[in-house]
């Protein structure tokens, strides 16, 4: 769908102020940095700085040892919260955190959108789930995501770069405004690096997991000109069942298919591989075999996660960064055999980290179980209510919004989730207890206004923010050791290495930095003006420093 100005409704909750995590506004702005033609970013989700201390140290010649030893490598760095994929993306190529952005998880709630399907817009009350997710999609169980490619997964290369039309209409919220959906690009409050390199006529392209993620074109809807993403929770093909993320192989050759893309562009051509393009002066895609390799607890006759004390990957997650590490020598051997190297400079971070890694501290929480009992507590309190919960998001962190969305009615589950004792089970499946649902921290009603930093009146943020314990996880089964999704240093903890033409020699900047940096930096490597984006504007969000 094309890039329409975005509806009064959309506008009106887009003045929100800055996150209440966004510290960047410390660092300076850095050196006078260097220019380059082309930035290629590369999110490896679930790696943290350990994982790369410890590979790099154990793979001294590897080529993630080489943009380490020929770049800067900012090892206190941290993604946003809640540290999911959808924010932590968008964060990346943004500069803003979720209370800017208005991105707060793929998959949320909306006060002030109808729900999808909604044809009767004057007399439909409001709020709506905002599902950016492959529930968006038009064939979810499909590669292409309902394109009607044949010869699947071998022809996924012929997936259309323009994946908004591969989105189901009747599967988006409605905006009460216009009667219309609401497509990802118009939810986002703000522009993209994208949009802003395409405003200076320079070529843009991107690989992702969703259609969905054709938010990353921002407002306008064009920022990004090949936009290449097969769907990763469709119907893996044989001899694997289940989707892509079930089996930590077939994650590995879905990835591959991002890696052939990228290495496509690199050589002057699109996605495809079949239609000449100017290599892109942004590009790049996320990895996701090493956030499904920490996920699961077995594949392909292999451990996942790590040893047990945390710090040395198990053989699963070592063959998947093995892999990772193979791929990014590719890109390195493509760069080179084009002559680019010297005019491209290579980012490397991760979307999110994964918790916990030591499987000692697994305990899994039926999230489930807590939302039934604080519905029935609500109703037993108020007879004739409906459920309390509207819907909820509940990985490593809990976020709930609420039916009522009184600040009394924020107390009272506030007040339940604290009070509560949930039964779980641990890393080998015995009976475990936690205190108070799990969580460390509850925050209700204004005080998640206050910590996202929006206004009250914002009709996006959750009613209830919880801030698991250590190790909680919140899932019906027994089939993840690890999520991500929480404010714990191993959910945010990742790394960020930039590596350029002029980088000859390895440095350390320890000084605390966040992912959302990330974006201004690639406009200045391009010799653009990062204060072009406007969550720069709203945050003062600083280009790394150095750079």
């Amino acid at each position: 769908m094309g890039g329409s100005a975005i509806a009064p409704a959309l506008a009106a909750d887009a003045q929100g102020g800055q996150n209440s995590q966004g510290r960047n506004s410390q660092q300076g702005q850095g050196g006078k940095g260097e220019t380059a033609k082309h930035v290629l970013l590369l999110s490896v989700d679930g790696l943290h700085q350990k994982d790369l201390d410890t590979y790099v140290k154990n793979h001294p010649t590897s080529a993630l040892a080489s943009l380490v030893n020929h770049g800067t490598s900012y090892t206190n760095a941290q993604t946003p919260v809640p540290s999911d994929s959808f924010p932590g993306m968008v964060g990346q190529l943004t500069g803003g955190n979720p209370g800017t952005t208005g991105v707060y998880y793929d998959d949320t709630y909306n006060r002030a959108l109808l729900p999808a399907g909604t044809t009767d817009c004057k007399n439909t009350a409001p709020g709506a789930e905002v599902a950016f997710t492959e529930a968006a999609d038009k064939d979810q169980t499909a590669l292409d995501a309902g394109q009607g490619l044949s010869g699947l997964p071998s022809s996924i290369l012929s997936m259309t770069g323009q994946p908004g039309s591969l989105l189901n209409p009747a599967a988006l919220p409605v905006d009460p405004a216009t009667c219309k959906p609401v497509y990802p690009h118009q939810y986002l409050k703000v522009n993209t690096v994208f949009e802003v390199a395409k405003s200076a006529g320079l070529t843009t392209a991107w690989s992702d997991k969703h259609p969905a993620y054709e938010i990353l074109n921002g407002p306008s809807g064009k920022g990004i000109d090949d936009l290449f993403t097969p769907e990763i929770n469709s119907n893996a093909a044989a001899p694997f069942t289940g989707d892509w993320t079930q089996d930590n192989a077939a994650t590995q050759q879905y990835d591959g298919y991002k890696v052939q893309a990228v290495l496509n562009e690199i050589a002057g051509k699109d996605h495809s591989g079949t239609i000449a393009a100017a290599v892109p002066a942004v590009f790049g895609m996320n990895f996701q075999a090493v956030s499904t390799a920490q996920k699961l607890p077995t594949s392909d006759g292999l451990t996942g996660g790590y040893l047990p004390g945390g710090t040395v990957p198990g053989p699963l997650l070592a063959k998947a960064l093995d892999f990772v590490d193979a791929s990014v020598g590719k890109f390195e051997a493509a760069l080179a055999a084009s002559g680019q190297a010297k005019d491209t400079t290579v980012i490397l971070s991760a979307k999110h980290g994964q918790s916990p890694m030591d499987p000692a501290a697994l305990t899994r929480v039926p999230d489930g179980t807590i939302i039934d009992g604080l519905n029935a507590a609500w109703k037993a309190a108020h007879p004739g209510s409906a459920d309390l919960v509207a819907f909820s998001t509940d990985d490593d962190i809990m976020q709930l919004w609420l039916s009522d969305h009184s600040q009394a009615a924020a107390q009272f589950a506030k007040d339940y989730l604290a009070s509560h004792t949930a039964a779980g089970n641990d890393v080998n499946g015995a009976a475990k207890t936690v205190a108070s649902s799990g969580l460390e921290n509850i925050y209700a009603g204004r005080e998640v206004a206050s910590y996202f930093g929006v206004p009250a009146s914002d009709s996006r943020y959750p009613d209830i923010l919880g801030i698991a314990q250590t190790g909680v996880v919140y899932t019906g089964g027994k089939s993840k050791i690890a999520e991500h999704g929480g404010a714990g240093a191993e959910d945010r903890d990742v790394p960020l290495v930039v590596s350029g033409a002029n980088d000859e020699h390895a440095r350390t900047v320890g000084a605390a930095v966040e992912t959302t940096q990330i974006a201004p930096t690639i406009l200045k490597t391009l010799g653009l003006d990062p204060n072009k984006l406007q969550a720069v504007q709203i945050e003062g969000t600083k280009v790394l420093p150095g750079r």
